[in-house]
């Protein structure tokens, strides 16, 4: 009787609890790698390449300045070992990304060389003192190109700069494709491209490393993952093990998938205060953010819908190229985004005929690595561009174009054509509901009161989240993210604490997870302290990436807390000469006919009375429990958005004057929380579909390098969102919880360029990337005649 319910509901779960940990931030209570205090610490700051590709000839240091000030690819050699990233994948092409460059530079903003300053701006004024001898290359910038007109291979050890290429046909789409006339089916074709982008956490990366008085070395790094930073470390750095390895994540001002990987920088902090024995930091600055962290999206595609008269599509073609950057980063690969988008690309629709190709290509910038819905956005881009454009060859509601080609309730469990096994929905119901939404509270005007054009649009996803170990195995990672682990402890004085493995750096996760213990416990969330981020005390965990945290670390404190409940009763059993059929559990407490003890007094039996314990129940009172789903293909949230937007014919100037979301994550343990998670994740699909933007010249230069360059939308330009929940639970996780932590961000650019194109299709405008500016509308409202059109 652990799980307790009010009126048929939880008495935990699903109630909007405000985020306990906002207080300490909010009081200015944050702790941050650059607020660790280190007596001694040396700080260090890099000399970046400054071109794009280029053969390193030489390095002129500074003479005054004494030893040890300057580490180059020479000094570290043999100190630590530069980063490989595999995927076990015949067809994947990897390639080592040193640490320092040796011999080549890559990208502008490589590092080549490390200096150490007593401060950082020391570090910096020696860093700029470094002269690099460099030789420069023709740069790799058009990976779209590179596709048909393949240049010199960036890497000596590669016979192209072709990361990865897969593709299949699946069903008969190679049929319908040949001959889709004699089918008696129309066809419509876009090219479509998304804009290279950033993750812009507040808080930029960073590490702390400094020799442990125990022996060893103690990390503390920005870091959505500590045990794998860990176990990379010891990889990485020969004379370190994981014994000999803390890893200690502090406070993270956000992430979103930029802190998932492991950089050089991390790997030379660590290996130079093991080998100095005292502190370096590394933090990093924004400028550094922009050139050398990873990026993410930059996709071209071409997609082709194969339909009939009733909109029902037969057949998708799809050709994605992915601009991959120079190195794999570790772990997600350079394939990531293609491989991911071409997979995902069939959504909530029920197409079994699909033809394919992901190309990943190496270029002269920075590598790319996860963001906010990985792959995801691109996917979910061409899908819904394109059924929105075969709505308009048939001059039908776009809204019913969809519903034709929904998977429908009675068809799930349900298995896609690319693998993917969906677990439950019911995504006409929340085509309906948007429907009757925007008819209900949209103004149906198709002019703004400042003369603007209106138009809605709209953009469907299906999220897999929280995927197992045969899902990771499927995609050929060679590390599987298949479970999550939790320890849970009973003190005497009735307070538990729960130590987790997974690492929340804004999600809500200190909340959220008590919340999930006192479900189980019944004890209060007030009573519950969630712990995280240390190596030494956390059980091994594989972090918080792909929305994974709320289903595996949830489901590992629910498995926890039921060996506490269990014992509890127990115990109780045992004192009071009961049997567990007559034990209630209520309030953080056993009850019986016999008596009533709270879990603290039955906690001090454990610790400090076990004379009154028979030897078959162990003193103390922690358990840990690892959680594996049953069922590892994942959870599969969806959610429909839709955007009404005004475009000003004279200006190009598109504003977003409402913004829907309908979604479906099964069952929801905070709506508090889930709201601002989704609201957030469409304010970076906004930045993306309308500002967001790294921008290179023909030379591989970047030329968007601080926020002055690179647009993020503000509160002024994120409208009031308005959300409608659904609830759908999930059969293969506890509670039937499903993630639902990137689904915010992935349908924006869609369902805003949808809306766009729906507001000057009159005008000859077509929307086919972002970010959707305004000069590239007015360049076709010119083309077309209309410029300064009302």
């Amino acid at each position: 009787m652990g799980e307790s319910k009010v009126d048929g509901g939880y008495a935990h779960i699903g109630r909007p609890l405000v985020r306990v940990e906002d207080a300490r931030h909010l009081a200015g209570g944050g702790a941050f790698v650059a607020d660790i205090q280190a007596p001694g610490c040396l700080e260090v700051a890099f000399c970046r390449s400054p071109v794009a590709h280029g053969r390193l000839k030489g390095v002129t240091l500074p003479p005054e300045l004494p030893a040890g000030t300057f580490w180059t690819a020479a000094d570290i050699a043999g100190l630590a070992l530069p980063i490989y990233c595999a995927l076990l994948r015949p067809e994947f092409n990897g390639a080592p990304y040193p640490l320092l460059a040796d011999g080549k530079v890559r990208f502008a903003g490589e590092p080549v060389v490390l200096a150490l300053g007593a401060t950082r701006t020391e570090a910096e004024e020696r860093a700029e003192q470094v002269q690099l001898d460099i030789e420069p290359l023709a740069a790799v910038v058009d990976a779209w190109d590179e596709v048909d007109h393949p240049g010199v291979p960036l890497h000596d050890h590669l016979s192209s700069n072709l990361v990865m290429r897969i593709g299949r046909a699946l069903g008969d789409a190679q049929a319908i494709i040949d001959d889709p006339a004699g089918r008696g089916l129309r066809q419509v074709t876009r090219r479509l491209s998304m804009g290279r982008v950033l993750a812009s956490p507040l808080e930029c990366r960073g590490c702390l490393a400094y020799p442990d008085p125990a022996g060893g070395v103690v990390v503390h790094v920005s870091s959505q993952r500590p045990h794998l930073i860990r176990t990379f470390l010891a990889e990485q750095i020969p004379g370190l093990t994981e014994a000999d390895i803390r890893v200690v994540v502090p406070d993270v001002g956000g992430g979103f998938g930029s802190k998932s990987n492991l950089y050089p920088e991390e790997v030379l902090v660590t290996a130079l205060a093991w080998k100095l024995r005292r502190p370096v930091r590394w933090i990093e600055d924004r400028y550094e953010h922009f050139v050398a962290s990873n990026h993410s999206r930059q996709h071209e595609q071409r997609i082709t819908a194969y339909f009939d008269d009733t909109g029902r599509i037969h057949a998708l073609d799809a050709l994605v190229v992915v601009d991959a950057g120079a190195y794999s980063a570790k772990t997600s690969t350079g394939a990531i985004e293609a491989n991911m988008a071409t997979n995902v690309m069939l959504g909530p629709y029920d197409i079994r005929n699909y033809r394919f190709e992901a190309v990943s290509i190496h270029t002269n910038k920075s590598p790319l690595g996860p963001y906010r819905g990985v792959g995801r956005p691109g996917g979910c881009f061409a899908m819904e561009r394109i059924i929105e454009e075969v709505a308009r060859e048939l001059g039908a509601d776009p809204l019913d174009v969809r519903r034709a080609n929904l998977i429908s309730p009675a068809q799930m469990p349900y298995v896609s054509a690319t693998g993917l096994a969906y677990d439950s929905g019911n995504y006409r119901e929340v085509v309906d509901a948007a429907g009757r939404f925007v008819a209900e509270n949209w103004p149906a005007a198709r002019q703004a009161d400042d003369g603007g054009r209106v138009g809605v649009g709209y953009a469907m996803l299906v999220e897999q989240a929280a995927h197992g170990a045969e899902e990771w195995r499927r995609r050929g990672s060679p590390l599987i993210y298949g479970h999550e682990s939790a320890r849970a402890t009973l003190n005497m004085d009735g307070t538990l604490v729960i130590e987790v493995g997974t690492l929340s750096h804004g999600q809500g996760h200190f909340t959220s997870l008590a919340q999930i213990a006192a479900e189980i416990t019944t004890l209060p969330v007030s009573a519950i302290r969630i712990r995280q981020g240390d190596t030494s005390a956390a059980p091994y965990g594989l972090g918080s990436v792909a929305s994974r945290s709320i289903v595996m670390a949830g489901g590992a404190v629910a498995m926890a807390c039921r060996d506490i409940v269990g014992k509890a009763r127990a115990i109780h059993a045992v004192l009071h000469e009961t049997d567990d059929a007559q034990i209630e559990v209520r309030d953080g407490a056993c009850i019986s006919p016999q008596g009533t003890m709270s879990f603290g007094d039955l906690a001090r039996v454990a610790y400090v009375g076990v004379s009154k314990l028979p030897r078959s129940i162990s003193p103390g009172f922690s358990f840990q429990a690892d959680y594996r789903p049953g069922v590892e293909t994942g959870t599969f949230s969806y959610t429909l958005h839709a955007a009404r937007v005004s475009v000003d014919p004279d200006t190009g100037f598109v504003r977003i004057l409402d913004y829907l979301v309908v979604e479906d994550c099964g069952t929801v343990v905070n709506p508090l929380i889930l709201d601002g998670q989704i609201r957030g994740g469409v304010a970076q699909g906004i930045g993306q579909a309308l500002y967001e933007e790294m921008i290179y010249d023909s030379n591989g230069q970047p030329q968007t390098v601080t926020f002055g360059d690179y647009a993020v939308p503000s509160a002024v330009e994120v409208p009031p969102i308005s959300i409608l929940h659904f609830s759908t639970p999930s059969p293969h996780s506890e509670f039937g919880m499903k993630g639902m932590g990137e689904g915010g961000a992935v349908a924006p650019p869609a369902a805003i360029a949808n809306a766009v194109r729906d507001a000057l299709a009159e005008l000859g405008v077509d929307v086919c990337r972002t970010p959707i500016t305004p000069d590239y509308l007015l360049r076709q409202l010119h083309e077309a005649g209309q410029g300064g059109a009302r």
